[in-house]
């Protein structure tokens, strides 16, 4: 099959014919029809949170089930899917929990990769999927069977961005109606956590990005107001838009410290920061711990929105359906694989929501 490799961090991704293993007990085949590119596929390929190479990334994706292994029932041939990073076993610590994105498991395919060169080379399963690729191998916990007639492109979202930032305001913060929300970064998890909180019934969505366009999406997605952090202090405009209180709830859906460091200071009394966004290993942020304890606030981190992929995509794929949920409207472009460079340099020049690569 053909997959995009990233030999050397920082390089262009290459497009070689490489072998997939057939799948083992538990584990699945899927035939990809639809790939998103996140930014952390982008962040590994530069070598941020290190990692062994040769590797192929890619971690949002959809597709149609070709093989499976023994022992695996959850799906069959045929069926479409959705293919996440998500691998648990269900009976751990943590999946006992109801945390499966914690789980404590480890898998075969966590030791052994499926993927080689020609040649017999190991290549790096990224981020547990590798699916910058025509087919994927995985734990069949990673995969949710979807409707036949969602669109692949739009089902791939729901792999990551969409989870990852309505799940962080549903699952995570749990955000209650009349509350008051900021949500920093405006890209495909931020927009998801507008969405998220306009479901939750917020009151006030306040979207902040240095990108006027991206904050035009986002009052689109449901945000009720926007900051550019280049044209007003936000400190300001968010206390300006809360009655002087600052927000119940804030979150952080990009991984850049300044970020970080300011979201402390834009929630009032007994407000939630809730870290979304994943910044390059080694990036510190300070915070003032006798304010937080004062003031009885929050810092918590979110984890693919602590979502439970069984049951939380089938019903984000029922509010798709009943045209609550926006999943097209996040599709930028459209890529063919041995175009992937130029889709990734697209998101890395912020001119896209979400980027797909179509096989």
């Amino acid at each position: 099959m053909k997959a995009a490799v990233c030999r050397s961090f920082g390089a262009p991704l290459v497009i070689e014919e490489i072998e997939i293993a057939a799948p083992q007990a538990g584990e699945i085949k899927v035939k990809l029809a639809a790939c998103a590119i996140c930014h952390s596929d982008i962040l590994y390929a530069e070598g941020a949170w290190g990692g062994e190479l040769p590797a192929v990334y890619g971690h949002e994706a959809a597709g149609v089930v070709e093989a499976v292994g023994p022992g695996v029932t959850t799906v069959a041939p045929g069926d479409h899917v959705v293919v996440t990073l998500i691998r648990s076993c269900g009976h751990c610590h943590y999946c006992a929990q109801g945390a499966l994105v914690a789980c404590e498991t480890t898998f075969p395919l966590d030791e052994t990769s499926p993927l080689a060169s020609k040649n017999g080379e190991a290549l790096g399963h990224g981020l547990r999927t590798g699916a910058f690729a025509e087919y994927v191998v995985v734990e069949a916990s990673q995969a949710v069977s979807i409707p036949k007639d969602i669109p692949m492109e739009s089902a791939s979202l729901l792999a990551c961005g969409v989870i990852t930032g309505l799940g962080a305001v549903v699952n995570t913060a749990r955000v209650e109606p009349g509350s008051n929300v900021v949500v920093i970064g405006t890209g495909g998890v931020g927009l998801n956590a507008v969405q998220g909180a306009a479901l939750c019934g917020a009151t006030e969505i306040i979207a902040v990005d240095l990108a006027d366009d991206k904050l035009e999406a986002a009052l689109k997605f449901g945000a009720t107001s926007t900051i550019n952090p280049g044209k007003e202090d936000v400190g300001e405009a968010v206390r300006a838009r809360t009655s002087g209180r600052g927000a119940d709830y804030v979150f952080v859906t990009v991984g850049a410290k300044a970020a970080f460091d300011q979201s402390y200071s834009l929630m009032g009394p007994t407000g939630t920061v809730v870290l979304v966004g994943m910044p390059a290993s080694g990036v510190m942020s300070e915070i003032d711990p006798g304010s937080i304890a004062a003031y009885g606030q929050n810092i918590i981190g979110s984890k693919m929105g602590s979502a439970r992929i069984q049951i939380d995509i089938p019903n984000l794929v029922s509010l798709y359906k009943q045209g609550r949920l926006k999943l097209d409207e996040l599709v930028t472009g459209r890529y063919a694989l041995e175009d992937i460079n130029e889709a990734i340099d697209s998101v890395k020049r912020g001119e896209a929501l979400r980027n797909v690569i179509l096989f």
